[in-house]
């Protein structure tokens, strides 16, 4: 009888170990594909970001608070693939140029720029500004629109084109009632839009040209 409790003894000791090391080894392929996917970058959601790629609209295209540029001058170790974000101000802060105003130039007006200002210090430098990305220049459509959120364009765009870029309205739209807020400093000032008499032809003036950061409202 006592060999048989110490026989049972030692079979369970060795069940409860093997099945220990089967079902809960200590090893990082055991972790939950929840904690993986988390821990691992490319899980990371992104945000699609339209970034401009057309030379005739990047001829005209005006720079805008939030867009991101790369500078690059040419044989210059110290200035090469330089990023900048466009400040709120719209301005960068370049190395020996200080600050200086990007937005509302296209790309080519600010090289010449930057090139006329390094000519102090760097002998025939050469400038090259490349676009990152443009979302800066962004309108957003909020409420019963199609497809609500951030529009970009690579130009100045109306209210229309910018409800078309959003998709139309949808069949609940209060078409009427729609307006833009647009902020001016610490205010914001609304401009209404009736959809219906646009269409037809009457009240042009409210089919505005758009402003960065513009908010078109569709009830």
């Amino acid at each position: 009888m006592k060999q048989q409790l110490i026989f049972f003894l030692i079979f369970a000791f060795v069940a409860c170990k093997s099945f220990a090391q089967t079902e809960f080894p200590l090893t990082p392929t055991n972790l939950p594909q929840a904690q993986t996917e988390t821990s691992s970058p490319e899980s990371a959601t992104k945000t699609d970001i339209v970034i401009l790629k057309d030379p005739e609209i990047l001829a005209t295209y005006l720079l805008a608070p939030g867009d991101a540029i790369e500078v690059t001058v040419w044989k210059e170790e110290g200035l090469q693939q330089q990023q900048f974000l466009i400040g709120p101000d719209g301005n960068i802060v370049y190395p020996l140029i200080g600050t200086i105003t990007a937005a509302g130039r296209t790309i080519n007006d600010l090289k010449e720029l930057l090139s006329i200002k390094l000519a102090d210090y760097i002998a025939d430098p050469s400038v090259s500004v490349k676009l990152l990305n443009n979302q800066g220049n962004a309108i957003f459509v909020i409420g019963k629109v199609n497809k609500p959120g951030q529009v970009f364009a690579g130009r100045r765009i109306d209210v229309l084109q910018a409800l078309s870029l959003a998709g139309g309205l949808t069949v609940f739209a209060n078409e009427s009632n729609i307006n833009i807020q647009r902020r001016i400093g610490n205010e914001i000032k609304v401009f209404p839009f009736d959809y219906g008499n646009v269409i037809d032809g009457e009240d042009l003036e409210q089919n505005i040209l758009l402003e960065p950061g513009d908010t078109i409202t569709v009830p």
